[in-house]
C-alpha cells in the first residue's frame, strides 16, 4: 500500500476514476446492445441515444475520439443496412 500522503491521494483518485469509467463503459455497452437488438424506427431512436452515449464517453476520456467516431460510423452503417 502507498506510504506517502500524495501516493495515498493518488490511489483514492484512481479508485474514483475507475468506478466512473466502469459506469460510463457499462452504459455505453448497454446502449450499443440496444441498437443491435432494435429494429425499424426503434433502431433509429436507439442509434441516436447510443451516439450520444458514445460521444459522452469520448468527452470523458473513456474512449478516444477516433474510436468513438469509428463506432458511430459502424453502428450507423449497420442500422442503415438493416432498414434498407
Amino acid at each position: 500500500m502507498a506510504q506517502h500522503k500524495s501516493a495515498k491521494k493518488r490511489a483514492r483518485q484512481a479508485l474514483k476514476r475507475r468506478a466512473r469509467n466502469r459506469n460510463i463503459s457499462s452504459a455505453l455497452k448497454t446502449a450499443i446492445k440496444g441498437v443491435r437488438t432494435a429494429s425499424g424506427d426503434d433502431a433509429q431512436t436507439a442509434l441516436r441515444q447510443a451516439e450520444s452515449a458514445i460521444r459522452k464517453a469520448a468527452t470523458k476520456g473513456v474512449l478516444s475520439k477516433k474510436q468513438a467516431s469509428r463506432r458511430i460510423s459502424r453502428l450507423t452503417k449497420s442500422v442503415n443496412r438493416a432498414s434498407a
